[in-house]
């Protein structure tokens, strides 16, 4: 669960570390669908904001970071019911910025691609 207000209200969203890597996941519930029964576009893309950040983080090791960069395609609707994950991989690191990219899934089911950049900045006081 991470530290962001908008992620656990909309949310909430769970990441773990499973051996280096970002293990993120959801449940859907009503309140993430949309007006057709399918889980909401924007909440997907929500949650796969939040698994760039968890896929990036051993190698952001604490320092903050903002989205520069972010894409999606929609490959698949999900439904309530059954946990969305999503993971991925760094594809490079610099000094101050990270490229991810990652797949949001339900029951091995792809739901969506994604990828993004990650700006790092200097924390405000």
């Amino acid at each position: 669960k991470g530290g962001d207000p908008y992620e656990t209200l909309i949310g909430p969203f769970y990441f773990r570390d499973q051996d280096g890597h970002a293990r993120c996941v959801f449940e859907p519930q009503r309140h993430h669908l949309n007006g057709g029964g399918a889980i909401h576009g924007g909440c997907l893309m929500s949650f796969a904001d939040f698994s760039l950040f968890a896929i990036a983080h051993n190698t952001l090791k604490g320092a903050h970071a903002v989205t520069l960069t972010f894409s999606s395609e929609f490959i698949g609707a999900g439904a309530p019911g059954e946990r969305v994950e999503a993971h991925g991989e760094v594809l490079r690191d610099t000094r101050t910025v990270t490229f991810v990219r990652g797949i949001v899934t339900q029951a091995a089911r792809p739901l969506l691609s994604f990828s993004g950049t990650l700006k790092k900045i200097a924390r405000r006081e």
